[in-house]
């Protein structure tokens, strides 16, 4: 039973290691935040693989930004053909999962 015990928490903590390495070399291979004035915080969707904006004094709070665009909703980016074109691309940072990471300051 010990041998079996040593051999799963052995299995767990490489696959969590593992996980943990992937997340980093992710957050590394991002696009750079977008450089537009209409919004100073900018996180990043993993799901959809790109910025939103985070700053909730600006008009586009919450909106998605892709090729100079903002995109009111997920829908919106959706059926854009710069989304669909970017997501079918080598280039899509995307559907690693739900939820943002990054953001800070603002």
């Amino acid at each position: 039973m010990k041998k079996t015990q040593w051999l799963i928490t052995g299995v767990l903590t490489s696959l969590m290691a593992g996980t943990t390495l992937a997340g980093c070399s992710q957050a590394q291979d991002l696009p750079p935040e977008p450089d537009d004035t209409n919004c100073s915080d900018w996180e990043w969707d993993d799901e959809e693989g790109v910025w939103q904006c985070d700053d909730t004094r600006s008009s586009y709070y919450g909106h998605f930004f892709l090729a100079g665009m903002f995109f009111s909703n997920k829908s919106a980016l959706r059926n854009s053909s710069a989304y669909k074109s970017y997501k079918s691309s080598s280039s899509f940072k995307g559907g690693f999962g739900s939820g943002s990471k990054g953001g800070f300051g603002g």
